[in-house]
């Protein structure tokens, strides 16, 4: 393997390397981890990057957003519709296996070439 193979690094190692530091910021925030990578079954399904708790015991639905650049609107911009769909669908299905269904929030956190933003409550179930 030449020096520029090992240079390379992958969408999903880049992808990894966002959502653990991501998880560093929140659990150093004081949220507690209750699941990574939450997957509903079949196709076409959602996937929930990080399921954390926080100290008030409100569920937090955590998308993790790593851009390269900031340009054409940043990695905040890019959760659209569909994608808050199938994340709220997850939320759902996750909450499902629940008897009581605690107080929860849909949360983002932006990883970009200046630093990571956390935005809370980014947005809402549709």
């Amino acid at each position: 393997m030449g020096d520029l193979d090992q240079k390379r690094v992958s969408t999903k190692q880049q992808g990894d390397a966002a959502e653990a530091r991501a998880l560093a910021h929140l659990q150093a925030q004081g949220l507690r981890l209750m699941t990574r990578n939450y997957r509903t079954p079949g196709r076409g399904g959602g996937e929930i990057d990080l399921i954390m708790r926080d100290r008030d015991g409100t569920l937090v639905f955590v998308e993790v957003r790593q851009r390269s650049r900031s340009d054409h609107g940043g990695a905040a911009a890019s959760i659209g519709w569909a994608k808050r769909r199938r994340i709220v669908w997850a939320a759902r299905h996750y909450l499902s296996r629940w008897a009581v269904e605690p107080p929860c929030r849909f949360d983002v956190i932006v990883v970009e070439p200046e630093g990571l933003a956390w935005i809370q409550a980014a947005f809402d179930a549709m």
